[in-house]
């Protein structure tokens, strides 16, 4: 690897790492370092439909209901989800985040929200303009 790579190499390292850090941040503020990724998926999905049943979640995460039904009560336990029965059809209920089931579900987002601070803090609006001008040029 040339010189330059090896240093970029770092650079993306250390804005990885800060990342990461912010991420597992936010997760233990919520009592959550030992959360997979795999729940933090579930949780997203169930962030990102709202009005979400079992039936509905298992379609989606290609799952079935039993499993959905052991997931669902054990994010109950952690206090990440509740189920509210629904008021036209008694026999439905459906997954609702609480406060801290919804912060979990937008912990990298907030964490990648964390770092770009961290970086507007340290750059000025023409090194902001050229930042962007950059990484749009690779993307």
């Amino acid at each position: 690897m040339t010189e330059k790579k090896e240093h970029l190499f770092i650079v993306f390292e250390k804005l990885i790492k800060s990342k990461s850090e912010c991420s597992c941040e936010i997760l233990s503020e919520c009592g959550f370092s030992d959360i997979t990724v795999k729940q933090i998926g579930y949780l997203r999905v169930i962030d990102e439909h709202g009005e979400l049943t079992f039936s509905r979640l298992a379609r989606i995460t290609r799952n079935s209901k039993p499993t959905i039904t052991e997931m669902v009560n054990k994010f109950v336990k952690m206090d990440c989800v509740y189920k509210e029965k629904s008021p036209d059809d008694g026999r439905i209920y459906y997954i609702r985040l609480t406060e801290k089931g919804r912060k979990i579900a937008r912990s990298e987002e907030n964490a990648l929200l964390k770092v770009i601070e961290k970086m507007a803090g340290s750059l000025d609006e023409k090194e902001i303009d050229t930042l962007i001008d950059l990484l749009e040029k690779i993307w």
